[in-house]
C-alpha cells in the first residue's frame, strides 16, 4: 500500500491505551468516498497489514489508521 502514511508513535500509543482501557469513543474518519465518517464504540484490536496499520472495532468496522481524524473518548 504505497500511499499508506504512518502515523505518530505517539498517536498509536494512545489509541493502545484506548484499547487496553476498553473506553468507549467517538471516532472521525475519512470514508472511501473521503468525507469525514464517525464510529462510536471501542477498539478491540490495531495491526499491521498490506504494509498499513489498521484499527478494528467493536462494531467489526476496521479503518486505516492514517484515515482516523480524531477522536473523543470518556476518560479523556
Amino acid at each position: 500500500m504505497s500511499d499508506y502514511n504512518p502515523i505518530s508513535c505517539n498517536l498509536y500509543d494512545r489509541l493502545e491505551e484506548i484499547a487496553t482501557r476498553k473506553s468507549q469513543c467517538i471516532f472521525t474518519y475519512l470514508n472511501e468516498e473521503n468525507e469525514f465518517a464517525e464510529i462510536r464504540g471501542k477498539i478491540v484490536d490495531l495491526f499491521a497489514a498490506d504494509g498499513a496499520d489498521w484499527c478494528k472495532f467493536s462494531d467489526a468496522k476496521i479503518i486505516r489508521l492514517d484515515r482516523l481524524e480524531d477522536f473523543e473518548c470518556d476518560y479523556l
